[in-house]
């Protein structure tokens, strides 16, 4: 509830210095045009968010970084459309996490082990039915 209540003067707060800064009518075509972008991001979330799992065939991705790009790419767009200045600065420094992503993360590449490696573990597995088998033969 408190968390709530802070969001909302902070969106107060954001919005009237906005207001006074540029002026109502600009005040409000930026809530306007950040509405409208954020719907038509997410109209076409269901393609970004596929191509953010084809990229995981294509080892360019791994899963978790997929799902966070899929799952900031919709909060981002939500919080576009809802009205008010510092819901649309959070959407968009939540695309700008989906760009980062997109752009700059890589799969770090997997560590080759060749025969002898220290780093490997050698272990014997013994099946306790065919040790029982052969106490009983004795």
């Amino acid at each position: 509830m408190l968390f709530v209540l802070g969001y909302f003067i902070i969106e107060l707060l954001a919005s009237i210095k906005l207001g006074i800064s540029i002026g109502f009518g600009w005040s409000v075509i930026w809530v306007v045009a950040t509405s409208f972008v954020g719907a038509l991001l997410l109209r076409l979330s269901p393609y970004a968010i596929m191509d953010s799992f084809n990229t995981i065939g294509m080892k360019r991705f791994n899963v978790l970084n997929a799902q966070n790009a899929a799952i900031s790419y919709v909060l981002g767009a939500i919080l576009l459309i809802i009205p008010g200045v510092f819901s649309d600065i959070l959407g968009i420094i939540l695309l700008g996490y989906t760009i980062y992503l997109r752009l700059f993360t890589k799969i770090p590449k997997e560590k080759n082990y060749k025969q002898g490696d220290d780093d490997v573990i050698d272990v014997e597995i013994i099946d306790s039915s065919g040790s029982n088998d052969a106490n009983s033969e004795r």
